[in-house]
């Protein structure tokens, strides 16, 4: 089970690396902090989790969007 999850942990962050819409790109993060969640839970750290999940799929995806949002969204070259 951990080894699927780290598996798709490293393919989400090459995807956000790959993409080239911003909004693509943060909402691959989220996904990627959401499995960090589900690691860290099967690791016996509920505690770390429960901050991962409110920290970095929370309010960093919600920052992230509205940043992307004040900026351009997509790369042009």
């Amino acid at each position: 089970m951990i080894e699927v999850l780290l598996a798709l942990m490293l393919i989400t962050a090459v995807i956000s690396l790959q993409v080239r819409d911003m909004l693509a790109a943060v909402l691959t993060l989220s996904v990627l902090s959401l499995l960090s969640c589900l690691v860290f839970f099967l690791f016996h750290a509920p505690d770390v989790a429960l901050t991962e999940a409110a920290v970095g799929t929370g309010v960093g995806t919600v920052v992230m969007i509205w940043i992307v949002y004040k900026t351009e969204r997509r790369d042009e070259t």
